[in-house]
């Protein structure tokens, strides 16, 4: 398995006079730990909450060989699971509970505050992996999994499709779609009504690192955007090599609007 991604986004909770942290991505391999809370000098946390209702070690994140697994450290509070991906599946995790373990490929953490809002962070889990349906009658011995286990419900796909639509489309040999152009391809669709530039960037990294292995580079490119975009030709060009993703997807992605012609919102092909 190749391991859980942990992102904290900048700033998360009240600071109640304590100095809010930074971004944080963690990554984890199976039986590694990454313990969150408020923390202390003597409570040290990798995923730090600055929240008043928040306790200072609150829980921590348990790496499996094929999933995570959340334990609750407090004594009170219940903390949510969401599925951001699904149709509004969540789970509770109660207090004292250790070691749940969690289903879904993308989770979203959700602790409660005594504010109108909540404090989360999220987590892409283990990758899961699929029967090779040629191969599901075989013995248990002889069966195969996919390669490149993507799950086609999953907006990391369809941010995936976005990538490719233009190429399978034939409509430009050079040219990826930028972030903003995803994000604004995607917008209608049910499940993309929040999609962010930061979500799509996220899923584009979870899908070169996660799902199909695509190593960084040793040397760091002359600027990020450069390497950023390099990635994103890696992926496609991996995907429509494999068939990864091919015509009849397209149906997943919502009409396209506005030119007439059905170009891409904003496309400027070859710049």
């Amino acid at each position: 398995m190749s391991g859980v991604v942990i992102y904290l986004p900048p700033g998360v909770g009240d600071g109640g006079g304590e100095p809010r942290g930074e971004a944080v991505t963690l990554r984890l391999g199976a039986g590694e730990v990454a313990r969150f809370g408020r923390g202390s000098a003597t409570t040290p946390v990798e995923l730090r909450l600055v929240d008043a209702a928040i306790s200072r070690l609150a829980g921590e994140i348990r790496v499996t060989e094929d999933h995570w697994q959340l334990s609750n450290h407090s004594t009170t509070q219940s903390y949510l699971v969401e599925n951001p991906e699904g149709a509004g599946e969540y789970l509770r995790v109660p207090p004292r509970r250790a070691g749940a373990p969690i289903p879904f490929e993308f989770s979203r953490v959700v602790l409660p505050t005594r504010r109108d809002s909540t404090v989360a962070f999220q987590v892409f889990a283990p990758d899961h992996l699929y029967l090779d349906p040629d191969g599901m009658g075989g013995h248990r011995g002889t069966r195969t999994v996919t390669a490149y286990s993507l799950d086609e419900t999953a907006i990391y796909f369809l941010v995936l499709l976005a990538l490719c639509e233009p190429r399978l489309r034939d409509e430009s040999p050079l040219a990826v779609p930028t972030t903003p152009q995803i994000v604004e391809r995607l917008r209608t669709h049910p499940a993309c009504g929040q999609l962010t530039a930061r979500a799509v960037s996220s899923h584009i990294d979870y899908l070169a690192e996660e799902k199909m292995r695509i190593s960084a580079p040793s040397e760091p490119g002359p600027v990020r955007g450069a390497r950023r975009n390099g990635k994103r030709e890696a992926i496609v060009g991996l995907a429509l090599r494999f068939g990864l993703v091919r015509e009849d997807h397209l149906g997943l992605l919502p009409p396209r609007t506005g030119g007439g012609d059905g170009a891409w919102p904003g496309r400027q092909l070859g710049g």
